[in-house]
């Protein structure tokens, strides 16, 4: 390349060049401010939808549905966060690394040209010294010729005198001189601006158009770099991703109809018996009538209420009028089934509550103990108030156990006393069993030490057949055990929907003990039924 046009050709060129990095890296900044508002937005619609109460009290948590629901929130909100590593991504490797490159391309264009231009002017300057000196030559000669010629007329003149011929040729040959002397300076001013000017064209500007050639390519090199690292930001989360919408996937899969029907009837299941059968009201005998047992209405006042001896009055609870319910602290508010959980719930709660400030209690005395062996390293004294605190409330605690306790056991008898009262209604007679559970009495001493839900049951309660709850119309049939159990007493199933077993049995568990007594198994040479839950010894999977 030659300089002068050609120099300012490679001037706009490289300046282009650095304006394209620049907006370049002006479009991903503005490119992470979209992934960042993006995953913002993402991530306040998460928040919006997700459940506001904890899921230990929220009873929808339960359902399959619910809970696919609140996992493809997370869902988007993991991929929230993947479009936020994006943008920093973007943001540290192209925004912050490529703007930093461009202040360093810019000063080193900045130097070359300033070398360029300093290259130019030392030339500059020296074509200049070049036409003085040429200058000075011409008037010099111009000066010694002119002084010849007058030294010529003066001495061919007869009225000049002898000094005045003798002066003329003294300033002719100084003239002469001087035009020589200017003649050698313009000779070696020339070949000094050949030499630099060859100097110029051949190595320094050829030197100085290869160090911008090399600083462009690298700067083109570096922003195709930047090119590929907005693809390589995307692929890196791109295996992340997947996983999430996977993850959605599976979310939607678990969907279980079954199985939210079978817990809407867990969390709903009164535990009320079941109604008697609506006895006819002869009302053609005003003497012998009596109000039935079962009627919907209730009976007017003065009507006296003649009734059979040990008949008692059900009341029909699907059809009552539901009066403001008063909340009370055991859950007596409730319908016996759904007392029994809130008690059993707070009764597990309560014991979790005490075993903790038992641990605390116990890790007080060992720091206590620390603290008396080696008092530098605190004052025993300083615990003292933690640990009464502690102390009451593990005797507070204690008292709520109990009294929770107690509550459970009755809430507990309650809804036996419901199902067997049910079970007598709406059973057919049960035949009698072939032969009795064995008492206490038989078993060995190691049975003497079983607990006491191991005893076996009356013999009205073998007789009894199992029932379903009055609520659940949704039952659904397991397909596949969940658990084994082996019988420790023989029992007989001689009524409908029993099954015989042999004591020391191996059977598999298909239903748990709903709080009835009775647990649901099959045998292996095939056939299901209920057993007493008190003959069973259960492992669940």
């Amino acid at each position: 390349m030659c300089s002068g046009d050609q120099f300012e050709v490679l001037e706009r060129h490289t300046q282009w060049g650095l304006d394209l990095l620049d907006r370049y890296v002006k479009f991903v900044k503005e490119r992470t401010e979209v992934e960042q508002a993006y995953a913002k937005q993402l991530r306040s619609l998460v928040k919006k939808y997700l459940p506001k109460r904890p899921a230990k009290d929220d009873p929808e948590s339960k359902f399959s549905q619910q809970q696919s629901f609140v996992q493809i929130l997370q869902e988007v909100n993991d991929f929230a966060g993947q479009r936020e590593l994006v943008a920093e991504n973007l943001s540290v490797r192209v925004c912050l690394e490529l703007t930093k490159y461009s202040q360093e391309m810019k000063q080193e264009r900045k130097m070359h040209f300033q070398e360029g231009r300093r290259a130019q002017q030392q030339l500059e300057n020296g074509f200049k010294q070049l036409e003085n000196s040429k200058r000075k030559f011409e008037r010099d000669c111009r000066e010694a010729e002119k002084a010849a010629q007058t030294a010529e007329r003066l001495d061919q003149d007869i009225n000049a005198t002898k000094a005045d011929v003798e002066k003329a040729k003294q300033q002719a040959h100084l003239r002469s001189h001087m035009a020589e002397e200017s003649k050698n300076e313009y000779a070696a001013q020339l070949q000094r601006f050949n030499r630099d000017q060859a100097h110029f064209y051949f190595s320094q500007m050829p030197q100085i158009f290869d160090k911008l050639q090399d600083m462009d390519e690298r700067r083109a090199t570096r922003l195709g770099a930047g090119y590929g690292l907005l693809s390589e930001a995307e692929l890196e989360v791109v295996p992340i991703i997947a996983k999430c919408l996977e993850g959605m996937k599976v979310a939607a899969n678990a969907v279980d109809p079954k199985n939210d029907s079978q817990v809407l009837i867990e969390l709903h299941k009164s535990g009320f018996a079941r109604p008697g059968d609506v006895e006819f009201e002869d009302f053609s005998q005003p003497m012998n009538r009596a109000p039935s047992d079962s009627s919907l209405g209730t009976p007017s006042e003065g009507r006296p209420e003649l009734r059979g001896p040990g008949r008692i009055r059900t009341k029909r609870w699907p059809f009552g009028k539901k009066n403001k319910t008063v909340v009370t602290e055991d859950f007596s508010h409730l319908p016996p089934e759904q007392q029994r959980k809130r008690l059993q719930q707070q009764l597990e709660e309560r014991s979790r509550e005490l075993q903790k400030e038992v641990d605390q209690r116990e890790a007080l005395k060992k720091m206590k103990d620390v603290y008396e062996k080696t008092p530098q390293m605190g004052d025993p004294a300083s615990l003292e108030p933690q640990i009464a605190e502690t102390l009451s409330n593990i005797e507070r605690l204690k008292l709520d156990v109990q009294k929770y306790e107690a509550w459970l056991a009755e809430a507990e008898s309650r809804v036996l006393s419901n199902r067997g009262d049910s079970l007598s209604r709406h059973t057919r007679p049960p035949d009698p069993p072939a032969s009795a559970p064995p008492d206490s009495s038989s078993n060995s001493g190691s049975q003497d030490t079983k607990e006491s839900s191991e005893e076996p049951p009356s013999e009205e309660s073998q007789d009894t057949p199992i029932y379903t709850e009055f609520d659940e119309d949704f039952e659904e049939e397991p397909t596949s055990p969940i658990g084994h159990c082996v019988a420790i007493y023989h029992f007989e199933g001689s009524s409908e929907g029993t099954i015989s077993m042999a004591e020391g049995e191996d059977l598999s568990l298909m239903e748990e003990d709903k709080g009835d007594g009775w647990t649901r198994v099959r045998r292996k040479e095939g056939g299901e039924g209920y057993v007493p839950t008190s003959y069973l010894r259960v492992t669940l999977n």
